[in-house]
């Protein structure tokens, strides 16, 4: 049975993490009408409030060929990594060259043995359709259908912790995340980022000492985000992103687009690793012994 659903995911999610689903997982109810906060005024570029969906692109960091150069140090934890879908020229000579040669049993992607996606992964990769932006006045709140993950992004003045306080605070999976304002745009710096999770799906590590600036722009009922990644210990120069597009669901849609969090519960409403249902002890929706 887990030999299946590791299948299962790895060929329709890529590098998705396990999934929990609960046992009636076609439960319905009366749709909810939507929050008016949830669609923002038209005009209003700083107000990202609503939920953003995005369907397309490159869920890589960047497209083949972006990534810089890597430093001795940066090879060396790069060719620690077994990516189920092999991109740098140092892994796919591992599997003779071809991009869906790895075999995703023996991958040891974090993300694949239900341990969090963390930064800048789970924001670049279009595993993650759907998210919520909720604004408050000193913090914005990306809600991910993925692993039910709530990420705050402080924009009260505050600095990111440095120095002593950095290191006292030591890494975690999502970091501490700062931002302000330049214009329309959201500038938000992350650091104290675990190096243990990936950039990627595709392999690509990040140094203890790694910053991620994300610069988040509204145009209308699209938002788009260009990441930069700072990284000197891995890579000799900095890394910049493609540009990463999601569009405002209408609030009137919401209730009927198989979105988990109103309207109708779909198969794959949480998007949550647990172990527990990988070894045949729970209910698991895709069968198996």
């Amino acid at each position: 049975m887990r030999n299946r659903l590791m299948s299962f995911l790895g060929t329709v999610v890529g590098s998705a993490s396990l999934l929990v689903v609960p046992g009636a997982f076609l439960t319905t109810f009366a749709p909810v009408a939507a929050a008016e906060c949830m669609e923002p005024q038209s005009g209003d570029a700083r107000d990202f409030s609503g939920i953003w969906y995005r369907d397309e692109g490159d869920c890589g960091f960047g497209p083949p060929g972006s990534a810089p150069d890597l430093t001795p140090d940066g090879v060396e934890a790069l060719m620690k990594n077994v990516p189920t879908r092999p991109r740098h020229p140092l892994h796919l000579e591992r599997v003779g060259g071809d991009e869906n040669g790895a075999d995703f049993k023996l991958s040891n992607d974090p993300a694949m043995q239900c341990n969090p996606k963390g930064l800048p992964q789970m924001v670049v990769d279009t595993a993650h359709d759907h998210h919520e932006v909720v604004q408050l006045d000193n913090r914005i709140i990306q809600l991910w259908q993925e692993e039910r993950l709530p990420r705050e992004i402080w924009f009260d003045g505050r600095a990111v912790p440095s120095g002593d306080d950095l290191l006292n605070l030591g890494p975690s999976w999502y970091g501490m995340s700062v931002g302000h304002w330049e214009g329309d745009t959201l500038v938000v710096e992350t650091v104290g980022l675990d190096p243990r999770a990936w950039v990627d799906i595709y392999g690509y590590p990040k140094s203890e000492d790694a910053r991620l600036i994300e610069r988040y722009t509204r145009r209308g009922d699209t938002l788009e985000m260009v990441a930069t990644l700072i990284d000197s210990a891995y890579y000799t120069e900095d890394w910049v992103s493609d540009t990463k597009t999601w569009t405002l669901e209408p609030s009137d849609a919401i209730a009927v687009n198989n979105f988990g969090w109103y309207g109708v519960y779909p198969s794959l409403v949480d998007l949550l690793c647990a172990p527990i249902n990988a070894d045949g002890s729970a209910s698991n929706p895709f069968g198996g012994d």
